[in-house]
């Protein structure tokens, strides 16, 4: 999507990102169609635009089912939505889920994510921008925005819609003349090559592709006894959530159930709520099918006799706000019915300004090459170890008082790109999946391609819970702070392919008591500066009379608000600080554990065996540095050993996010080793 080619594209689509191009706000132009330039041309011609990239044509529909020769797209026309209706909307009364019905295409898992999409109206406008209409200077041009592979893209289309039989082929809204959802479905098209490539496929890929979050699956039969607190706290988040049925066979495929329920079919799950019945706790589910029709017939469905023996109040109001196709069913029937959920975490810029969930993301983007990066799975220990190789560092511990192991929690994502486009050419998904293994610093360099007798003599510590050919395979693992290398590969060697491989962990949820405790010491304006920063430690310090130390300096607290400010304010909010409060507490730790002689400093010695333990294995040369930069009289103090500790931290990650393909050599020019020193 970018005009470059080679190590000089890679290297300018670098720094293209480093200046905010990909970004939701300044996506990428697809197939540099600008909208706004089109959009002037055609109104200062007076003409409706007409989209040369995606024409109006049937190989636009398909290539099998669809194709242009098939019973389906016979008598199929294009129109625009004024030739349809007297005054077409663009949006009608705000984009709801009755805006989405299904057509022709078996794109329910689209539908379905885009059902979840409306019930957070700051994600929706991310996809579709603000100020579209079929009046205010009109050209018959819109355009979407769209996550692909670690950046927005930006798609025009032009708004003649396919038509057979006077209506609208694929989806459709409920309100005959409004005309967002089609258009949008459009845009996905052809960003994905045509219609048809639309058919079949994971919630999953819609969810991530509207939001640019990860998404996790969980199969009901085996899902966690905790997953209605996992669903709660995913959909007070806005994450987005979806369900399905499997398929034993093609014969499923749509099947109804004696319940009305549809085999492998797309769902979006809306709400989860506790009733009383008749003197117990019932838990409930919201469910929404995209058809808008067909809902669930057994307990607690539309006018089932279960509603009679609740709160007539609360009854009322779980029912008036239900759209067509949404019905309640017990959640033990739920997890009975349905094989599996999906949730697709958000992404920090996508959340809610008020949300103070936050997720750290590291990306890389790698590929398989047959005869050189396409090993295939540990199955062909021959071959394996040529695979792509990517080292991630663990180092920040669960805060979990109930939990005594010492663990980090973290999810890797890969996921294959353009899949979808290659169908035309009778090609689909690759079976995917990735290991995990345990490496050591000293043995290790990060530029270092382990060889084939290192995954000989070791095991996996982790890996994918299966291959399988979706375009994403997920999982959530809990391993020691260290250093890992996660090896994606397909199934089998020698299959070519571009991915994406992403690797988050969740910072901890922020309790009531600890933000009473910020807005005390923050002030009013809820943000701690470097001299705020520099008061709180030294009167936490002043009461650890264990602990040397002159106290911590302005200059000190001003490079530890540098290097945790997120926001480039010179200042902590309270996601920032308590990252920094945690550190603090776990080095305390750390720091009163190696002073071995209980002297409230430390040696060099000890000062060696606390970086170890605090997950950095250093060179002789640079402990001598680091001891020569922070020691007083060949002594380290606590003020100093945090110093350190977090300026290590801080660039261990630096390093990640530069070197992006894992090569163990990071590009950076003059202005950002000046932002970073």
């Amino acid at each position: 999507m970018y005009p470059f080619g080679g190590m000089s594209a890679r290297i300018q689509r670098e720094r293209l990102r480093a200046e905010g191009v990909g970004t939701n706000e300044r996506a990428v132009l697809f197939l540099r169609q600008d909208y706004e330039a089109l959009r002037r041309e055609c109104l200062e011609s007076s003409t409706l635009f007409s989209d040369p990239y995606f024409p109006a044509q049937a190989p636009s529909l398909g290539f099998k089912e669809l194709a242009p020769s098939s019973s389906k797209t016979r008598g199929v026309v294009w129109k625009r939505p004024t030739e349809l209706t007297a005054s077409p909307q663009f949006i009608v009364g705000g984009a709801t889920r009755t805006d989405i019905c299904q057509g022709a295409l078996g794109d329910c898992w689209l539908l379905a994510a885009i059902a979840s999409l409306t019930l957070n109206e700051k994600l929706l406008h991310r996809v579709v921008p603000h100020g579209q209409s079929f009046t205010d200077d009109y050209a018959g041009i819109f355009h979407f925005q769209f996550w692909q592979f670690g950046e927005w893209v930006d798609v025009v289309v032009d708004d003649r819609l396919p038509v057979k039989d006077g209506e609208l082929l694929f989806v459709h809204s409920a309100e005959g003349s409004e005309f967002w959802s089609a258009l949008l479905e459009k845009a996905y098209a052809k960003l994905n090559g045509s219609y048809e490539a639309l058919s079949g496929g994971s919630t999953t890929e819609g969810f991530e592709d509207f939001t640019g979050g990860v998404a996790e699956m969980y199969e009901l039969r085996q899902a966690p006894r905790d997953l209605p607190r996992i669903i709660t706290k995913a959909l007070e988040r806005g994450s987005l959530l979806g369900c399905s049925i499997d398929i034993t066979s093609a014969f499923d495929m749509e099947a109804v159930t004696f319940k009305k329920l549809v085999k492998g079919h797309a769902y979006s799950v809306t709400g989860l709520r506790e009733v009383d019945f008749r003197g117990n706790r019932e838990r409930l589910i919201r469910i929404r099918n995209p058809w808008g029709q067909v809902e669930w017939t057994g307990a607690w469905s539309d006018n089932s006799s279960e509603w009679n023996h609740i709160d007539p109040a609360e009854r009322e109001e779980m029912n008036s706000k239900m759209e067509d196709g949404e019905f309640w069913m017990p959640f033990r029937e739920f997890q009975r019915q349905f094989s599996r959920m999906e949730i697709c975490n958000l992404s920090p810029d996508a959340l809610n300004d008020d949300n103070l969930s936050n997720w750290n993301t590291i990306k890389y983007e790698g590929s398989w090459r047959r005869g050189s990066t396409a090993g295939g799975c540990r199955n062909h220990p021959n071959t394996f170890w040529i695979n792509p190789q990517y080292k991630i560092t663990l180092l920040e511990e669960d805060d979990d008082p109930d939990d005594e192991e010492v663990a980090c929690s973290f999810l890797v994502a890969l996921m294959q790109k353009d899949r979808r486009r290659y169908r035309k050419q009778g090609q689909d998904m690759h079976t995917i999946g990735f290991a995990i293994y345990e490496v050591r610093a000293r043995v290790h360099h990060p530029s270092v391609h382990l060889k084939k007798d290192f995954f000989l003599r070791h095991g996996s510590c982790a890996r994918s819970q299966t291959f399988i050919n979706l375009r994403e395979v997920s999982a959530r693992f809990r391993l020691p702070p260290g250093e890992y290398l996660v090896v994606p590969s397909t199934f089998e060697p020698a299959k070519e392919a571009d991915f994406v491989l992403r690797e988050e962990v969740m910072e901890q949820d922020i309790d009531e008591s600890f933000r009473a405790m910020f807005a005390k010491l923050s002030g009013e304006d809820m943000e701690v500066s470097a001299h705020e920063l520099r008061t709180i430690l030294n009167r936490v310090m002043a009461k650890h009379k264990d602990l040397k130390t002159d106290g911590f300096s302005l200059e000190a607290c001003r490079c530890m608000v540098c290097l945790l400010d997120k926001d480039g304010s010179a200042r902590l909010g309270i996601v920032e600080f308590q990252t920094l409060w945690n550190k603090i507490k776990k080095w305390l730790g750390i720091f009163r554990q190696f002073d071995l002689d209980k002297s409230g400093s430390m040696s060099s010695y000890e000062m060696r065996l606390a970086l170890e333990s605090a997950g950095f294995k250093l060179s002789n040369k640079l402990n001598q540095v680091l001891v020569a930069r922070y020691a007083d009289k060949e002594m380290i103090d606590f003020d100093n050993f945090i110093c350190c500790l977090v300026k290590l931290e801080t660039m261990f990650r630096t390093y990640q996010e530069l070197d992006k393909d894992g090569t163990g050599v990071a590009e950076i020019n003059l202005s950002e080793v000046i932002s970073l020193t």
